[in-house]
């Protein structure tokens, strides 16, 4: 037989479902109902057919300045390297004429800058902050490979610079602000 707890209990439960079910109903009000208005659109517009067959006029002819198929001259004189577009006059008579025209570049390309490797890093973060250090000194610090993933080792080198000579006198100003002997080495762009 139910106790009276449970009879309270089961119609509690009956009274707040039908609650739940019923009384959003009836406070949600009237419900009004939207409904967008459309215009049809033809399926094809009335074109005038005089305007397709309108002549269109061939495109005028003018003239065009082509540049000359000599090769571009640059004189070097006293006063630096004139180009092209200086309003200065040349001289034919200066023998320091200068062709830029299409060359094949120089053989040796690859001998012609130079760097100093510092060093090689197992810790990145030392190799960070020695870079910033350099940089803030006014050198040209890199920290090769660019991308250092963790576990690599990374090089710090200044340069590349095409005067030997000029990084050359750099080793000592670099030994005495770092303590590391830098090694001058040839620079290779193509394999850094």
């Amino acid at each position: 037989m139910a106790t009276q707890f449970q009879n309270r209990l089961v119609g509690t439960l009956i009274l707040v479902s039908l609650g739940v079910i019923f009384l959003p109903d009836v406070f949600d009000g009237e419900k009004a109902h939207y409904q967008e208005s459309f215009q049809a659109i033809p399926l094809q517009e009335d074109v005038d057919e005089t305007l397709l067959e309108a002549s269109v006029l061939p495109p005028e002819e003018v003239e065009s300045f082509l540049p000359p198929e000599e090769p571009v001259l640059v004189t070097i004189g006293d006063e630096g390297t004139k180009s092209a577009g200086d309003e200065s006059i040349v001289s034919e008579a200066d023998n320091s004429q200068v062709a830029a025209a299409n060359t094949q570049p120089k053989a040796g390309y690859e001998d012609s800058a130079w760097i100093i490797r510092l060093g090689t890093f197992r810790n990145i973060d030392n190799a960070k902050s020695l870079v910033s250090k350099l940089r803030k000194k006014g050198y040209s610090a890199q920290l090769m490979p660019r991308d250092v993933k963790e576990g690599e080792l990374a090089r710090v080198e200044i340069g590349p610079n095409v005067s030997k000579d000029k990084l050359a006198s750099m080793t000592a100003d670099l030994e005495s602000l770092t303590g590391l002997k830098g090694q001058l080495l040839r620079f290779n762009p193509l394999n850094p």
